[in-house]
């Protein structure tokens, strides 16, 4: 028997609660399981170095372009500044060979940390982690070597054995007036000696093992608050290192003190911030991986999908199953409405 509705209802329709769902609603199929708390799979490098390596083509293109600067600054004569007969009274040190040789610079400053990250991707199978550590240390002796040669051309200080390269015999020549220098000696070797400040062994040493040590602290976790003094002594390490490759130019009669100190902060300072470019600062929980880690580690499928926008974020499969019921109930509601039943549901 049919049941008569309000007034203005059509004959024949039988009255429903909004609360319950229509008799011909097909109920959407259950969503795919979820693993909770399932890891995502490791990125290798043979998985995501193409990858990583289209998303950051601009720094490397970057780089390539700084290590051009980099040579050009070493071509250009350096400002010869004003020296006179009584300033080289402070500049008559001896001529000694290096202690540390220019080719020993990039073999521990850069080679060495290379080798530490690779030796952990080895271990940790994360190419995140090497891909950023590499790119942060090129980015840092890099840039550190271009304010560092930049400043030697401009400021053009004349380093403590000036005196005997200007005069190798050892017979003086001065300008009858003004009492400056009149240099007799090898033009390449008065050219380096007008490139004392600041100190490029010592920048280059912190540029990179600075950024080694900052490395070291967070994989670590020497600021886990265990009073592991060990940890730490692993961190200075590299600095200590850093430090005595210093205190050989000053030894050497290569630099001024000066000259070495300011090398040593620039260098730490500009490995400092390339580090917290691409890695959390070690005392973070997340210290361990680069950013771009844990970018992966929320979103596995956005890496697997090669999205290069790395705020877009995909839903869950449970967000997508509510969010299609709303859609279809929504759409249900509006044919239903359109139709002149009055019913919403």
């Amino acid at each position: 028997m049919e049941t008569a509705g309000p007034a203005g209802d059509p004959p024949g329709e039988s009255i429903e609660s909004p609360l319950l769902p229509a008799p011909e609603t097909k109920m959407p199929p259950p969503a795919p399981a979820i693993r909770l708390g399932a890891p995502p799979p490791p990125p290798y490098l043979r998985t995501h170095g193409a990858k990583m390596a289209r998303r950051h083509m601009y720094d490397w293109i970057v780089l390539l372009l700084l290590a051009a600067i980099e040579v050009a600054l070493n071509l250009i004569t350096p400002f010869h500044r004003f020296v006179a007969e009584f300033m080289m009274e402070d500049l008559r040190y001896p001529m000694k060979p290096n202690t540390i040789p220019v080719w020993a610079v990039p073999i521990y400053a850069v080679i060495l940390p290379m080798l530490i990250f690779a030796a952990i991707y080895v271990k940790k199978k994360n190419a995140y982690d090497l891909h950023h550590a590499i790119l942060g240390l090129l980015f840092s002796v890099l840039i550190t070597g271009v304010l560092t040669d930049a400043i030697k051309d401009g400021v053009g200080r004349p380093r403590p054995n000036f005196y005997y390269r200007c005069f190798p015999d050892g017979v003086p020549n001065y300008e009858a007036v003004t009492r400056q220098v009149i240099c007799h000696g090898d033009p390449k070797v008065i050219k380096e000696g007008h490139k004392s400040f600041p100190s490029g062994h010592t920048s280059w040493s912190f540029a990179g093992l600075g950024f080694l040590s900052w490395y070291l602290a967070g994989k670590i976790r020497v600021f886990d608050r265990g009073g592991h003094i060990a940890k730490l002594c692993v961190v200075i390490l590299p600095l200590l290192f850093a430090a005595m490759v210093a205190v050989s130019r000053v030894a050497d009669y290569w630099h001024h003190w000066q000259d070495v100190f300011a090398g040593g902060i620039l260098g730490l300072v500009v490995a400092s911030f390339c580090y917290l470019q691409f890695f959390p600062h070690p005392a973070s929980k997340h210290g361990l991986w680069p950013h771009a880690f844990r970018h992966h580690d929320s979103n596995p499928e956005t890496e697997n999908q090669g999205t290069t926008d790395p705020h877009q974020s995909v839903l869950p499969s449970t967000v997508q199953y509510v969010a299609s019921m709303e859609m279809r109930t929504n759409g249900r509601a509006l044919d239903n409405m359109e139709a002149g039943s009055g019913r919403a549901w």
